[in-house]
């Protein structure tokens, strides 16, 4: 049995790692996985590891800049104390700080409480993640597969029109709006399992006019505060008591997993982005999507679920 459950938790952590960072969903593809697999569910301490494994992959890929923003972090609040602190010349990193910050503020749109219920909005992520909703999970796919589209289109656009920089392809500093916008669109990627939150948070980044690899590069380090409040929120639901050897050690083999794939994931998505196949990820989420479409249909018909271990 402790093999088995290493070989899951190995699974997920590959799932987790390549798609947490592609924009293809991890919720998505994790939910199709367990489905497949017949598992109710991963597990809250495995789920908020394999976090951590994602987490580990962005921080060690994104290391320089993370310590360059630290540390414009810090010049910012002195600047701010000292009345130095001027919006019109704010540099490219103390731009990407401000805008961090105000992207991360529709999150909160998450805990409003959904009426005539005891639901808050972050609440139908769980009940969209159950079987009886496996069909949610092809419909945002294709969603997805549609925000990526449109990303690619308004890169195109955004090269021959008011937003091109000498051949960029568009802007590098992001506007309120421009964070808000993309904030949103997390928010929803968050209540939504199959909806890619890195594929929504470029998609719109390039809507807006932002170069691609801006928007990218946005979209990863937006990503590590939304991590660790994901990870937050369940640990706090954690019952520990349960824990053995055997489930310690293969939750770890699982965070391997993730931190190893999720790190060469980025390394793929950035360059994938720059040579412009972005289209591999519009066909692929709209197959599965569809795939995902059917399966949910055939299971509602026979009542049937379709399982592969």
């Amino acid at each position: 049995m402790d093999f088995v459950m290493s070989i899951q938790a190995v699974i997920l952590g590959v799932v987790q790692g390549l798609t947490e960072f592609l924009p293809v969903s991890s919720s998505g593809h994790l939910n199709i996985a367990q489905h497949l697999m017949g598992m109710e569910e991963a597990g809250l301490f495995l789920d908020v590891m394999l976090h951590v494994g994602t987490l580990i992959a962005v921080v060690v890929f994104y290391h320089k800049l993370i310590w360059r923003l630290i540390k414009a972090f810090i010049s910012l609040v002195k600047d701010i104390f000292t009345g130095k602190f001027k919006w019109s010349k704010m540099d490219g990193d103390r731009n990407l700080i401000v805008m961090l910050v105000i992207g991360l503020i529709p999150l909160f749109l998450l805990f409003i409480p959904i009426p005539g219920t005891d639901l808050k909005i972050k609440d139908l992520a769980d009940l969209f993640a159950g079987k009886e909703f496996f069909i949610v999970v092809g419909i945002s796919l294709l969603v997805t597969s549609s925000l990526l589209a449109l990303g690619m289109f308004m890169t195109k656009r955004n090269s021959k029109g008011k937003h091109s920089q000498g051949g960029k392809n568009g802007r590098t500093n992001y506007t309120v709006l421009d964070a808000i916008v993309v904030g949103i669109g997390q928010c929803f990627a968050a209540v939504f399992p199959g909806l890619s939150r890195s594929g929504t948070t470029l998609a719109l980044g390039q809507s807006r006019g932002i170069n691609k690899q801006a928007a990218l590069d946005y979209t990863f380090i937006l990503g590590i505060p939304a991590i660790i409040a994901a990870a937050v929120l369940e640990v706090k639901d954690l019952d520990t008591s349960t824990l053995n050897s055997e489930t310690i050690i293969a939750v770890l083999c699982g965070v391997v997993a993730a931190a190893v794939v999720g790190y060469f994931a980025i390394v793929l998505f950035k360059w994938l982005l720059k040579t412009d196949k972005m289209y591999v990820f519009v066909i692929y989420t709209a197959i599965l999507g569809l795939a995902v479409i059917g399966i949910s249909t055939y299971e509602m018909v026979t009542g049937n679920y379709v399982s592969f271990l």
